[in-house]
């Protein structure tokens, strides 16, 4: 049962003065996320874009709002370059049993997210 949907949208060149601040980086991303997005070379801001809007989308489809520290959720890739969340403190608390969908793409200078919520009522 869907329980939440999250969308969110962040501007690309919003993104690439922030590659250089490691202050933001450090307040937001995880190491795992930043190594990644760091890797990505010429498309990091859109990495960049694509991680932070689907941070967003994840407290939206939650519906609390950010009430956690954003590096509770971190963004993650398989090995065929799914994204999906791993979740820790209270971001996992308030999401405890269920599941979460991501969706990322960009295109036009904006990266889009989508998370839709699924468990038990």
């Amino acid at each position: 049962m869907i329980k939440g949907l999250g969308l969110d949208l962040c501007e690309i060149s919003r993104m690439e003065e922030k590659l250089a601040d490691e202050r933001f980086l450090n307040r937001f991303f995880t190491a795992d996320e930043v190594s990644y997005i760091r890797s990505k070379g010429k498309c990091a801001a859109q990495t960049l874009a694509g991680i932070f809007a689907a941070k967003e989308a994840f407290a939206k489809a939650l519906g609390t709002g950010i009430t956690f520290d954003l590096k509770e959720i971190s963004v993650r890739h398989d090995d065929a370059g799914k994204p999906g969340y791993t979740l820790s403190g209270r971001a996992e608390q308030l999401g405890k049993g269920d599941r979460f969908l991501l969706s990322v793409s960009h295109d036009g200078g904006v990266a889009a997210a989508v998370c839709v919520r699924e468990g038990q009522e």
